[in-house]
Formats: C-alpha cells, sequence, structure tokens
C-alpha cells in the first residue's frame, strides 16, 4: 500500500502555514546524540520547503522542551513554539463542535449525533431530538485527535529554503561503554562496544553518543521526559565499528548505520576493532598508616591486609589502541585457562581518558599472595607546649611495623608496599629502601620468592 504525505497549506497574517501529519515513513529524517546522563539531542529534518519570510510548521515532536527547541539552519530562526499534548476527549469533542459522530453505546450498537457543547454536555440526534449527555463512546476521525504531542512552530527564514531542519533537547535514552580485555603472554587483547537502551520506540535513526562531563542546568520535564519517533522505517544492521571525533571539549562517536531502538532492549556497537597493548600487572599491599586524622596505638596482633591486583595497559601514541580516546565505563579483565577457556579475572572502572593515557585496572585481591601486619611500636612525645596556656601544642608520633609477605605461587613475583599519609611525615628507618613517589606516598619494593615468604620493617616518624 502506498503512503503519502498529506499536508495542508494556508496564509495566516502573511505567514506561510504548512501542516505536517507525520504518519508517513517518508516524513522525516532523524538523527540522535545520546549523553550518558539520559539527556537526548534530536535532530529532524522534514521534507517540506520553507518559503522567505515568517512560516508556521506543525510537527509531531514528542518530549519537547520548547525552550531548547531551536534551527540548526544558520538562515532560519525560531521565533515561537506552542506546545499541546495527546489530545483528551473532552479536546477532540470541543473541536468536533458542529459535526457529527458515531457513538458506541454497547457492542454493535451504535447512534449519530452532532456535537453541540462540551461543558455542558448538548448533542442533537438525527431525529432532532437533544440529549444532556454523552450518547456513547466517540469515534473521531483522525484528524480531530492528537496521537502525541504536537509543537506549532513559527520560523523566520532569510531566504527560500529546500527542507526545514529543527532540533531540541529530550530525555528517555543512555549509554555505556563497555571493554574486554583478554591477557595473553605480556600482550593484551582489547574490545570495546558502546551499549545503547532506550525506554521509547526509534525508528531508523543515526545514533550519536557523546563522553565528557557534559553540564547540566535545566531539569528535565517530569511530566514529558520521553520523546518517540514517527512510524517504524527500515534499519540495516550495524556492521562496523562506530566513528570518533572530538567535539569541543568532548568526543562523539558516530555509530555504523541508521539504528531501530526498541523500548528496553539494548543495542551495543563496536566503538574500535580488537586491538592488541603491552601490560604490567602489579602486587599492592596498602599500608597501615591512615592518610589523615588522628592515629593512636594498632591492635596488639597481626592483621591481615589484602594484597590489590592492578593490571597497566600501555597507550603510547602512534599505536593503534593508544591513539584512541576511551569514554569512561566498565572494563572486565578475562584469562584464559590451560585449556584455553577465558576466564573472568575481576571488573574495573575507568574514567575518560584521553589518547596516549595508560589505562590502570584495579581487578580485586590476590589468592596467593598475602600480608599480614604488626605495628611493633607506638608513641608521641610533646614537641612544644602553648606559651600563654600551657596546653598540649604539636606532637610528635613514632610507629614501627613489620609486614610478612607470602607467596604461594610457582612464580616469583614482586610486592609494593605503599603507606600514604597527609602531612609531614618521613619514614626514618627500613630494612629496605623507601621510594619517595610523592609528597604524601612511599613505596617499598619488595621481592618475593616462588612458594617463599619475606618480612620487612620500618619505621614512620610524623607531626599530629
Amino acid at each position: 500500500m502506498r503512503k503519502t504525505v498529506r499536508r495542508a497549506s494556508c496564509v495566516i497574517g502573511g505567514a506561510w502555514c504548512v501542516a505536517i501529519l507525520l504518519g508517513s515513513p517518508l516524513a522525516a529524517q532523524t538523527s540522535l546524540s545520546i549523553y550518558r546522563d539520559g539527556r537526548v539531542v534530536v535532530r529532524r529534518t522534514l521534507p517540506q520547503a520553507l518559503q522567505q519570510g515568517r512560516n508556521t510548521v506543525t510537527v509531531k515532536l514528542d518530549g519537547l522542551d520548547p525552550a531548547t527547541l531551536f534551527s540548526p539552519d544558520t538562515a532560519v530562526s525560531v521565533v515561537a513554539t506552542t506546545t499541546r499534548a495527546a489530545s483528551t476527549v473532552d479536546e477532540a469533542l470541543a473541536r468536533a463542535i458542529g459535526q457529527t459522530l458515531s457513538f458506541v453505546r454497547a457492542k454493535g450498537d451504535t447512534v449519530r449525533a452532532t456535537v453541540l457543547s462540551v461543558t455542558p454536555p448538548q448533542y442533537r440526534l438525527t431525529d432532532g431530538r437533544l440529549l444532556l449527555g454523552s450518547p456513547g463512546e466517540p469515534l473521531f476521525p483522525s484528524e480531530l485527535v492528537r496521537t502525541g504531542e504536537e509543537a506549532m512552530v513559527t520560523l523566520e527564514a532569510s531566504r527560500g529554503r529546500p527542507r526545514t531542519e529543527v532540533a531540541y533537547v529530550a530525555q528517555g535514552a543512555t549509554w555505556e561503554a563497555t571493554y574486554q580485555v583478554l591477557l595473553g603472554r605480556g600482550r593484551a587483547w582489547v574490545a570495546g562496544v558502546a551499549t545503547v537502551t532506550s525506554q521509547v520506540q526509534v525508528d531508523s535513526a543515526e545514533v550519536q553518543v557523546v563522553a565528557g562531563a557534559v553540564r547540566a542546568t535545566r531539569p528535565p520535564r517530569a511530566e514529558k521526559g520521553v520523546f518517540a519517533m514517527p512510524a517504524p522505517m527500515a534499519a540495516r544492521a550495524a556492521s562496523e565499528e562506530a566513528q570518533e571525533e572530538a567535539v569541543g571539549e568532548r568526543h562523539v562517536y558516530t555509530l555504523p548505520g541508521r539504528l531501530t531502538l526498541e523500548r528496553g532492549v539494548a543495542v551495543a556497537t563496536a566503538l574500535f576493532p580488537r586491538t592488541g597493548a603491552e601490560f604490567t600487572r602489579e602486587f599492592i599491599a596498602r599500608g597501615a598508616f591512615p592518610f589523615q586524622g588522628f592515629y593512636g596505638p594498632g591492635p596488639t596482633g597481626p592483621t591481615t591486609v589484602p594484597v590489590q591486583v592492578w593490571y597497566t595497559l600501555k597507550r603510547p601514541t602512534r599505536s593503534p589502541f593508544g591513539d584512541r580516546p576511551l569514554p569512561a565505563g566498565s572494563v572486565q579483565v578475562y584469562e584464559s585457562d590451560s585449556a584455553g577457556r577465558p576466564q573472568l579475572l575481576g571488573e574495573a572502572t575507568i574514567d575518560h581518558t584521553p589518547a596516549g593515557s595508560d589505562v590502570r585496572l584495579y581487578t580485586g585481591d590476590a589468592f596467593d599472595v598475602t600480608s599480614e601486619w604488626l605495628q611493633t611500636d607506638w608513641r608521641t612525645e610533646p614537641l612544644q607546649r602553648q606559651p600563654i596556656t600551657g596546653a598540649a601544642g604539636p606532637q610528635k608520633l613514632t610507629a614501627s611495623y613489620r609486614v610478612t609477605l607470602r607467596n604461594a605461587k610457582a612464580d616469583a613475583v614482586t610486592v609494593d608496599v605503599i603507606e600514604r599519609h597527609q602531612g609531614e611525615w618521613k619514614v626514618t628507618e627500613s630494612s629496605m629502601p623507601a621510594e619517595r613517589l610523592s609528597a604524601g606516598e612511599v613505596r617499598f619494593r619488595v621481592p618475593l620468592p616462588a612458594g617463599g615468604s619475606v618480612q620487612l620493617t620500618y619505621t614512620i616518624e610524623a607531626k599530629s
């Protein structure tokens, strides 16, 4: 069955008026930019031309916040926008005043009456008698009913345009980035996908996802917080990866093809083809000394502290993986067992990562590498008293530790014991060299033999 675009043209006060009925799949082209917080920039290209001067166009733009509507065409400006929600029974009856409708009274029983008034209800039957109540359930012709939100948009065109372009901000779709990392012998293979989830039906649209911290100042419209698209159109499945480009301080990924999104159905598209990267693994034991705040004597017995497992994916510039900006998301890290079956080692999250920056992933705690901490000494002594009140002033705190590291693995490993503290402090003595990483961080690199254990002792002096 052939479908056509129906429209009615008129001239009102010198302005061209075009009423667009968007029931046809050929009525508009749609492009979406989806943000992680649920915002969607909807771009619509309508096929009707604009005359030079003032034009009034009525379109279905569900979820439209009229304050955000604008024309991307620099030759066209939006003068005014009026939005109307989907029709209610009373609204449709008000538009039908003077017309004769059919009313359903029971199954197979209808009666025809002319609508005279809605409030109070007044209807004239075909025999001339009047009803002061509804004859039944009204059956409306389609032109009397708004099936969705409509916007009457007044546009000013500085010259004639072959089509009408509008854009606005709505709510109703989100996306997330997910990465899979398969570890090999000193090399990892990385793939990334963008997963889009929509709360509404979106048919055959160009879809872009936007990465970056995009500030919002206007709250979403709670009562009309979703957008909807026209009737279904043919969609082409995506078979290639997304195309990335920088726009301002954000990165935009154009997903391949035209996508059809269904309510609550996730659609995943590759962000880039699987690529290789060098990686390193680290074992880290965090220290017992607090980063900030008051610190007193530790437990009298040994305390087990988990040894964290971190992986670093190397991303040098001028490499396929290093030159790609990575949107924030979750990362799944796998390693194959002896039969080649990938096993999940852990999941991590990453922030937006620019090109050339390495990716560090905390995947969980080690099973075969353990650490046990014991505070062997703790004492304080005043540095000075307040000259007037005699109250206690700053104190010097001294704390000593013995860390027992054990390795049940068949291979030797190195564990980084890291102490972090805010303020003035230092390591006064240690059984292994202390490496100052920053003003507040010190690292001890402890080699552990296969199946063996090592003890590290050190003393910290700080002011409190």
